[in-house]
């Protein structure tokens, strides 16, 4: 079961929605989220953090640690902020912050083409999705881009 996960930043101007994939770590897991703005006054610590855009996420590796145990075994071998965010295990829920938000109300002008043109709207939703995806890597976000297994 998946539950919604709502954070504010530091500065508190953004709230995110964040995935825990799986439910294996638990809220705990991050300890600091910062906006663009916020994340300008932190010291970038990458043994705890990871940076997505100018947005950074801080876990608390500790509670991570105790609480990894029912990760894959090259993901507990190799557990750092880079494998937690990248195999969602506390990460954007979607590819960057309120992305699930986003992509709903993109795709809602697509779906709508369904009942009258399927041909179309099969043409049009794969072509968003694609130009969608390229634009989001273009931006910078690291989900965007391919992802290599750990």
């Amino acid at each position: 079961m998946c539950m919604d996960h709502t954070f504010k930043c530091s500065c508190g101007a953004q709230e995110v929605s964040i995935n825990f994939r799986n439910e294996i770590l638990p809220p705990e897991t991050l300890m600091g989220l910062y906006c663009p703005e916020c994340s300008k006054g932190v010291a970038f610590n990458p043994d705890t953090m990871i940076r997505d855009n100018n947005w950074v996420l801080e876990y608390e590796m500790d509670i991570a640690r105790l609480m990894a145990k029912n990760l894959p075994a090259e993901h507990l071998r190799n557990l750092s902020p880079e494998v937690i965010f990248d195999e969602d295990y506390c990460s954007w829920r979607g590819i960057y912050p309120n992305d699930h938000v986003d992509s709903i109300r993109e795709k809602e002008e697509i779906v709508s083409k369904a009942k009258v043109n399927p041909k179309q709207y099969l043409q049009e939703i794969k072509s968003w999705a694609n130009t969608r995806m390229e634009r989001l890597k273009s931006q910078g976000w690291r989900k965007a881009h391919e992802r290599v297994t750990v």
